[in-house]
């Protein structure tokens, strides 16, 4: 297939600072089929480095580099291991409070929590953040500047009035995003350096299905994900006649996206202002692809092309799934019944060392 990609490279990139991210994804789950109630999911710059679930009961290294953490500390993953298997059970009972606080039983439940930081590299800030989420929906969530939980919903009311009043633990969380988190941040971006900081330009394409069908400009090969693509006339952004498609990954690794633009009111005299745009984050220039009939592909002359995209987004929940392990459950058309009256506590879990 790489033979249908013409690219379009404009100059020599160069690396700029960026910021970095530490995520752990936490998801108990209730009787949602072919997947384990318990998993723990780390990130670094969106790259997960470590996995649990509650099926293998085994804290597992997911990045080659990470193996240097062994090196130096033996004992890691074995102690996030223990730590874990604590946690499950929290999490566990917990999901069984929530069931009691929104008066529900069986069905499909799920209940999560999305903790880390941030670090800037070149002014060194850092931020913190940590909050809870019930069924798709926000749950309670940490303010670390007021050292506060906030409640979003009525059933949380409780829970935080409960964690408010533990000032030590609070105070001892908003000293682990800002302190603890950032250190072993840096840690896992210096042990993965050469894997992290790597940045992957894409080939960049334009297909048409037919001549009078939108024109998709399509990028795939590029990494990390934190890119953007976009059409612009005559150097201005375009946000009308534009149909913006979603990061995907790629089966090696690295990321695919697509935008169209629709050209049935472009006249032929103007084609030449129009442009499609693609930026790297941390890379100077970007990738620049004239709007010509004469480097289209279309599917009129090879049915195959079209293809590409939608072959590859079909395998996207699959991936998703398998490799992340982190799924958010949305109700759809279920209104949450009155707070209950059961006050029982949903309880803090352990603190993973990073």
């Amino acid at each position: 297939m790489k033979i249908l990609i013409l690219v379009f490279l404009v100059g020599i990139y160069q690396v700029t600072a960026e910021t970095h991210s530490l995520k752990y994804f936490v998801t108990e789950s209730s009787q949602v089929p072919d997947f384990p109630e318990f998993v723990v999911v780390g990130m670094v710059d969106d790259v997960q480095i470590v996995h649990y679930d509650g099926n293998t009961t085994e804290a597992v290294p997911k990045q080659d580099w990470m193996k240097e953490v062994i090196d130096d500390d033996p004992e890691y993953f074995k102690r996030s291991t223990n730590i874990f298997i604590k946690e499950q059970q929290t999490f566990k009972d917990n999901i069984e409070v929530l069931k009691q606080r929104f008066n529900q039983t069986g069905d499909v439940h799920i209940y999560q929590v999305m903790y880390g930081c941030e670090w800037d590299d070149e002014t060194d800030k850092v931020n913190g953040y940590r909050q809870y989420g019930y069924d798709g929906e926000d749950f309670i969530a940490l303010d670390l500047k007021t050292e506060t939980w906030i409640a979003a919903e009525p059933q949380a009311v409780f829970t935080k009035q409960k964690w408010d009043n533990d000032k030590a633990r609070t105070a001892y969380l908003k000293y682990y995003h800002t302190q603890i988190c950032p250190e072993w941040l840096k840690k896992y971006v210096n042990y993965g350096r050469s894997s992290l900081m790597r940045k992957d330009l894409p080939s960049v394409s334009l297909l048409q299905k037919t001549s009078s069908s939108p024109v998709t400009c399509h990028a795939t090969g590029f990494y990390p994900d934190r890119a953007d693509l976009f059409w612009r006339k005559d150097g201005e952004e375009l946000y009308e006649d534009v149909d913006r498609g979603k990061i995907l990954p790629n089966h090696d690794g690295t990321f695919q996206m697509s935008v169209d633009l629709k050209i049935s009111s472009i006249a032929p005299e103007d084609w030449k202002k129009y442009d499609c745009v693609f930026q790297l984050s941390g890379v100077k220039d970007d990738i620049i692809t004239k709007l010509d009939k004469s480097v289209i592909r279309t599917n009129e002359g090879n049915p195959l092309i079209m293809m590409i995209i939608p072959i590859v987004a079909a395998q996207v929940v699959l991936s998703v799934i398998a490799v992340v392990g982190f799924i958010v459950y949305k109700k759809r058309n279920c209104k949450r019944p009155p707070p209950s009256v059961e006050n029982r506590e949903v309880q803090e879990e352990m603190l993973p060392k990073a």
